[in-house]
C-alpha cells in the first residue's frame, strides 16, 4: 500500500509528464495523444513508474521503446518543473497500460455466456 506522500508525488508527477508529452515531448509521440494513466512510486521516491495509453493505439511498442531512449530528456523536464517539490528527481520507467485492452476482453468473454434463467420459485419448493 502507497503512503499519502508517495500518492502525493505520483499524482504530481503523472500531471507533470502529462504537460511534458503535450507540450514539450511531442516529437517523441509522432502525433499519437499519450496518455499517464498511472504513475507509482517506490518508498524512496527513487523510481517512479508511469503507465502510457497511446490513442491511435498503432505501433504502441515503437511509441513505447522511442519514450525509453528518450527518457533522459523527459526527467530533465520533469526536473525543471518539480525541481522546488522534491530533493531527487525519480528515475523514470514507463510501461503499456493495458488495461482498457484487458476491460475490452473481460467484455467480450462476458457477451458470450449463456446464462440460463433461474427456476420459478414454485418448483423449487415442491422438489
Amino acid at each position: 500500500m502507497e503512503s499519502k506522500r508517495q500518492q502525493k508525488v505520483g499524482r504530481q508527477i503523472q500531471k507533470d509528464l502529462g504537460e511534458i508529452f503535450q507540450k514539450d515531448a511531442q516529437h517523441l509521440t509522432s502525433g499519437s495523444f499519450v496518455t499517464i494513466t498511472a504513475v507509482r512510486v517506490t518508498p524512496d521516491l527513487g523510481i517512479a513508474r508511469a503507465y502510457l495509453s497511446f490513442l491511435p493505439d498503432k505501433n504502441k511498442k515503437f511509441l513505447l521503446e522511442t519514450i525509453q531512449e528518450n527518457t533522459k530528456f523527459i526527467r530533465q523536464k520533469l526536473a525543471d518543473r518539480v525541481r522546488h517539490q522534491l530533493r531527487i528527481v525519480p528515475h523514470l520507467q514507463f510501461y503499456i497500460d493495458d488495461t482498457a485492452e484487458y476491460a475490452a476482453k473481460m467484455d467480450l468473454l462476458f457477451s458470450d455466456l449463456v446464462i440460463p434463467p433461474a427456476p420459478p420459485e414454485d418448483e423449487e419448493e415442491s422438489n
